[in-house]
């Protein structure tokens, strides 16, 4: 008999719920939210991954672990996040449903639970021809909002079929994307209330180019909705990777007089961290939170809250 079956105590050890993340209590006390993206890697070493999460802690509330963004290849957000969290590091686990039918999201919706994640971003998950394995087939099964409800059913001791989960309800904390500056003003009104009806507790949005168009999302939409709105600021890093963003992300025209200071300044990556500090500074009088994306360079990420006056999380 082996080791492990000859000691039989872990059958009677209860099972212990870790306690409530700081991220789900900063949303609670309407603290102004700051999270921030990290990429997992691609391929079977995360040093890089968990020194970049590692420097910006104490300085965001929880650190968003993205699944396939792009439909590129890269470790799963479920082993990524349980890396962070054994770091000491809050992550917000992204889910997409492109890759998973609802058996496995709800498989892997209670192993997060049981390995101690509580936050859930619901995705429905860029196309896949979007990214590096056009080749792969898509699922599709469900998308955002049936993600949404799906969790919520979890939550509620129930599976997909209605069925009661013998072995303890979830107790997951699910938020989910959110675009203002959709094409379709009613479109993103109808997705955004949907959101809303299957339960999302909190929002981060995409990159935001422009801020009149934030401000009247926020004003229009999400006025009165009492969940937290997180404005997504993205760190150009010079002219050309402003250009490469109209050219290539759906929906996001960044303006051309910020391409032209990325272009007139001698140093354009400095350039681009103040451009990042104004617009936290800006997205603070709109909403609840901003959430940062800086692409390779997440090491950054301490220096433009600096600039904005964004002092560590507490």
């Amino acid at each position: 008999m082996s080791e492990l079956m000859s000691d039989r105590s872990f059958l009677t050890a209860p099972f212990v719920c870790p306690p409530r993340s700081q991220f789900r209590q900063a949303v609670q006390d309407r603290k102004f939210l700051i999270t921030a993206e990290v990429m997992p890697p691609k391929g079977g070493d995360p040093t890089h991954m968990l020194t970049m999460a590692a420097g910006l802690k104490g300085r965001v509330h929880a650190i968003n672990i993205t699944d396939g963004s792009r439909a590129v290849l890269r470790m799963s957000s479920l082993a990524s996040s349980v890396l962070l969290l054994q770091q000491g590091i809050e992550p917000i686990c992204q889910v997409a449903c492109r890759d998973r039918n609802s058996i496995g999201l709800q498989a892997d919706l209670m192993g997060a639970q049981a390995l101690g994640i509580r936050n859930i971003l619901a995705l429905t998950g860029d196309p896949i021809k979007a990214g590096d394995h056009p080749q792969a087939r898509g699922v599709f099964e469900l998308e955002s909002v049936r993600l949404l409800k799906l969790i919520d059913k979890l939550n509620q001791g129930m599976d997909a079929n209605d069925k009661p989960l013998p072995d303890r309800a979830t107790d997951l904390f699910a938020g989910a994307a959110v675009d203002p500056q959709c094409g379709s003003w009613s479109g993103l009104q109808r997705r955004f209330e949907h959101k809303l009806a299957a339960g999302a507790q909190f929002f981060q949005s995409q990159l935001i180019s422009d801020f009149e168009r934030l401000e009247k999302f926020m004003t229009q939409i999400a006025a009165g909705c009492e969940k937290p709105i997180l404005a997504g600021i993205f760190l150009l890093k010079s002219a050309k990777n402003a250009q490469f963003i109209n050219r290539n992300v759906p929906g996001v025209q960044i303006p051309q007089e910020i391409i032209d200071r990325l272009e007139r300044a001698s140093e354009p990556l400095e350039e681009g961290i103040q451009i990042a500090a104004e617009q936290v500074q800006m997205a603070r009088q709109l909403c609840q939170g901003v959430h940062l994306m800086a692409v390779r360079r997440e090491d950054l990420i301490p220096k433009i809250l600096d600039r904005a006056g964004i002092e560590a999380v507490g």
